[in-house]
């Protein structure tokens, strides 16, 4: 019986223990217990050439970004965290696109890996490395990766048979196929899942030895049930694995198949496409040299959902047999798809991110995408929801917010207020003459104080989304409780009026540090500007930074009579400009 190496189950990023406003509290909001953690490294699919970039292959890296900049803020060493993506360009299917397009496949990946490197740069892809297929230093990681597969008795030549579905470079077993209509009325095999045509394929390959591995893959499944995140795939994968686990063909003939690496010492043979396209997460740290093995434990890999078969079962059993241990965390989102129809050219549906990002702003498509793209299902791309949901977060409520308390009507001296503990006393229910504040202003602090911690700990789940909801809920309350005292009714020439007016702005400009600080993984020019018009300096914006409210809490603000940043004019426009003038008025 062969012998499968062993590997341990690694713990995961542990979440912040930070409760929310406890009084007196000295420790930075949303710091983790993991912030000591030397490394984290994520990774995105690498994107196949065979065309453009949708906003699919954006939402994909945007997830990555997000994660990889709030570990940032944790963490802020340059060399703790490092993030990869890239593009996959060999394959069948490349070689017959760049065939149809009378290019070399060569010209074919330049060109497509060029579209998705210049949308990224644009996106604001904070990436640390984008990958090749086609590089020198990814074959030899790839020979060197099957020369110890080889040496340890995992794969075999031999006759491989099936149905062969080019479009998704893989193998199906009778059971994943279906007949359909083809365009002349007969019945003709496709895949189930994917709906492509499948052919039935007999030739001589390269196997690995994949039904060894249905066991060791179920116990480091069911020592992590969070090793696939959300819970739902996390099962997906546990019932595949009580199915029959059949050894996978690992090689193409090179007369059909020459566009791909070759079989170490038989040129007659080229390494399968996914095969070669997983380790590329290798690759990108160094594979085979020594000091890969520090970074590869960290890996958390971001994928759609249609390759987690690949991801979750496939690639950890390859990496369970050249000795090396299952991926950190494997995060699988959903699609989009368009006014709920699947994208596809022949509906002439597909998306150009690139012009959403001109249209919306790069910041405001980022948003749109994390804030609506939820992991567990699909979701519905229209114009008229991206301009709703910008313009009332972004335009309005946060935008607006800012306006509000920065404006020199309100705020004649340009700088942070100070906040006057006798009017917002730290112990609910005090009475005196100065006292103003409200429950539901003991609320909001309450809520502003542990939403660090929150969206931590939405981070640590993959719920991006689940994050800034959080964060707009905050923004709204914020906007109610300076809508509900009304610092432009208060005076500051009045002693009554001013220590109170001073707090009210000093807490709404609290909030909205907060805020800034959150929202940098997201959108980071936007964060930007907004801390940069509160006076928060570039060394101020981690969260090991992050005191809310100080003051409240019986310490020093080191904002406090601060001068604000210059004005930068409106953080975020609006897109309906048929509503603009309403909202104008409604601030004034």
């Amino acid at each position: 019986m062969l012998r499968i190496p062993a590997f341990r189950v690694l713990g995961r990023t542990g979440a912040s223990k930070v409760s929310g406003a406890r009084r007196c509290s000295s420790r930075p909001l949303g710091v983790g217990d993991d912030a000591g953690d030397a490394r984290a490294f994520f990774t995105t699919p690498i994107f196949y050439v065979n065309a453009a970039p949708h906003i699919g292959h954006l939402y994909s890296a945007l997830l990555a970004d997000a994660l990889c900049r709030h570990r940032r803020l944790r963490v802020p060493s340059a060399t703790a965290t490092r993030f990869s993506t890239g593009t996959d360009e060999h394959g069948l299917k490349i070689q017959q696109a760049a065939a149809a397009a009378g290019l070399a496949p060569s010209e074919l990946c330049d060109r497509v890996s060029g579209q998705f490197q210049q949308l990224f740069r644009e996106a604001g892809i904070s990436s640390t490395d984008f990958i090749r297929t086609t590089e020198a230093r990814h074959r030899t990681a790839v020979q060197h990766f099957w020369g110890v597969l080889k040496s340890r008795g995992l794969l075999y030549k031999g006759l491989y048979e099936g149905w062969y579905c080019a479009s998704d470079e893989c193998f199906l077993p009778e059971a994943k196929v279906a007949r359909q209509p083809g365009p002349s009325g007969d019945l003709c095999p496709v895949s189930l899942e994917s709906g492509h045509p499948v052919s039935w394929t007999k030739e001589e390959n390269y196997i690995f030895r994949l039904s060894q591995f249905r066991d060791p893959l179920l116990r480091w499944l069911r020592g992590d049930p969070q090793t696939i995140t959300p819970a739902p795939f996390y099962q997906a994968v546990l019932q595949w694995l009580e199915e029959e686990l059949p050894d996978l063909s690992v090689s193409r003939r090179s007369s059909h198949l020459h566009w791909g690496i070759p079989v170490p010492d038989d040129d007659s043979q080229t390494i399968y496409v996914w095969l070669d396209a997983l380790v590329n997460y290798l690759t990108v740290i160094g594979y085979p040299n020594a000091h890969f093995s520090s970074w590869w434990p960290t890996t958390s890999h971001i994928i759609g959902k249609d390759i987690l078969k690949f991801h979750a079962i496939y690639w950890p059993a390859l990496l369970l047999g050249a000795g090396l241990s299952p991926p950190h965390r494997i995060y699988v989102h959903s699609h989009w798809t368009v006014c709920g129809q699947k994208m596809s050219k022949s509906l002439g549906n597909v998306i150009d991110p690139r012009n959403c990002l001109d249209r919306y702003t790069v910041d405001g498509f980022r948003y749109f995408l994390l804030r609506q793209g939820v992991p567990n299902w699909d979701c519905d791309y229209y114009d008229e929801k991206v301009v709703k949901l910008l313009d009332s977060e972004l335009a309005d409520a946060l935008g607006g917010l800012l306006n509000r308390c920065t404006a020199s009507r309100i705020n004649p001296s340009g700088i942070y207020p100070a906040f006057c503990t006798n009017c917002f006393p730290s112990e609910p229910g005090l009475v005196g003459p100065s006292v103003r504040v409200q429950a539901e202003d003991y609320a909001l602090v309450n809520a502003v104080a542990s939403l660090p911690k929150q969206v931590t700990d939405y981070y640590d789940n993959f719920q991006i989304y689940k994050a800034l909801e959080a964060v707009s809920n905050c923004v709204r309350q914020t906007n109610g409780f300076v809508q509900r005292h009304a610092p432009w009714k208060l005076n500051w020439e009045s002693p009554v009026d001013a220590p109170w007016l001073g707090t009210v702005l000093h807490v709404a400009l609290e909030c909205l540090r907060v805020f800034g600080t959150l929202l940098q993984p997201v959108t980071p020019s936007l964060a930007d500007k907004l801390l940069s018009r509160l006076g928060v300096s570039a060394t101020e914006r981690g969260l090991a930074e992050l005191y809310f409210l100080p003051r409240y809490y019986g310490h020093p603000c080191p904002f406090e009579g601060r001068r604000l940043g210059p004005e930068t004019g409106l953080l975020f426009p609006r897109l309906d400009q048929s509503r603009a003038w309403l909202v104008k008025a409604h601030r004034t």
